[in-house]
């Protein structure tokens, strides 16, 4: 992902087998939660990439957590 100088924007690049694909979103109203510097850059979950692109905090102190596989005791 890369963020524009605004952070009211993104660009991806996907790679489908055979070659490059640009997604481009613009936010119309507000900007992205997105780290200041290299210190703040993070592996994100499948979830917290969609909290991010959806223009919200990638950390959800209220989200519910997945629950354990196995036999709850």
């Amino acid at each position: 992902l890369f963020c524009g100088r605004k952070k009211d924007r993104f660009k991806a690049l996907y790679w489908d087998k055979d070659g490059f694909i640009l997604l481009y979103k613009r936010i119309e109203k507000g900007n992205l939660q997105w780290p200041r510097n290299q210190e703040e850059v993070k592996k994100l979950t499948h979830q917290e990439l969609r909290w991010l692109l959806e223009g919200l905090s990638i950390q959800q102190p209220k989200a519910i957590k997945p629950a354990q596989t196995g036999c709850p005791i």
